[in-house]
């Protein structure tokens, strides 16, 4: 109810497990980006599975980090909705799924559908993961993956909260959530999560909070950001994330980044 009822993103299509339940079920955002919801296999664990990176060549791709030394299958593999993908992990041990969207996949076939109007946003902005050593996770992105720094910020003035670093060509980008040691499994959902960009932050709110408390029992306040953007949070039943956030500063001019060091120094 949370993505589909409040957020207002339509489900075009979901995958079950032999025994017929649910394995896997998908919220489009737009023709490109996706939510994907599986059920928790294992109590306590971190609920973040992998983020996903589209790809135009994706045998290329699987090639070229073979080439940088990245660990990767023999061979790329077309899955249940005929999209082809391979999976690595990043030095902090996030997995990352590869695709490339075939043009026979249900990716490919659904556009142009399930792109409701109410839906709350129409780009996934950024993902947040879980950083405890910047080097290593910094080097790994920028100079096998292409990411560009576009921004780095500190909560408290004196020691570094985030790091941006944006796709090689797209505005999207990944957020480095840094921390000394990371928090435990059960509490990672505020610090992992989807950013969903919106054009303006009192009229989103208010459309949400129309939609509640029937389908969201919280207070939502939206409030000024350390990179002065307006945004809110909002939290699914499993305590995972959400952010709205306006994409430009509230006088558009950019926010300098801090000069602040990480946690581990």
């Amino acid at each position: 109810m949370f993505y589909r009822d409040f957020l207002g993103f339509a489900e075009p299509y979901s995958l079950n497990n032999p025994d017929g339940s649910l394995s896997m079920t998908f919220f489009k955002i737009n023709e490109r980006q996706y939510i994907e919801l599986s059920p928790e296999k294992e109590a306590g664990t971190d609920r973040l599975s992998h983020i996903s990176f589209e790809t135009d060549d994706i045998e290329g791709l699987r090639t070229y980090l073979e080439s940088r030394g990245v660990k990767v299958p023999a061979t790329t593999s077309r899955g249940r909705i005929g999209n082809r993908s391979f999976n690595i992990k990043d030095p902090a041990g996030h997995r990352l799924e590869m695709v490339q969207y075939m043009p026979d996949g249900w990716t490919v076939r659904e556009r142009g559908k399930f792109l409701p109007d109410n839906r709350i946003s129409k780009r996934m902005m950024h993902a947040g993961l879980i950083v405890t050593d910047l080097n290593a996770e910094y080097q790994f992105y920028t100079e096998v993956l292409g990411f560009k720094e576009t921004w780095r910020g500190s909560s408290s003035g004196t020691v570094l909260s985030w790091v941006n670093l944006k796709l090689p060509d797209s505005d999207d980008y990944v957020e480095f959530m840094l921390y000394k040691e990371p928090p435990a499994e059960t509490k990672r959902g505020g610090a992992h999560h989807i950013c969903l960009a919106v054009p303006e932050m009192e009229t989103s709110v208010a459309a949400l909070k129309a939609r509640a408390p029937e389908l969201y029992g919280r207070t939502i306040e939206s409030h000024l950001g350390v990179n002065r953007k307006r945004q809110a949070n909002l939290f699914d039943p499993d305590g995972t994330r959400t952010e709205l956030m306006e994409p430009v500063t509230v006088d558009g001019k950019v926010t300098p980044s801090s000069l602040a060091p990480p946690p581990s120094y």
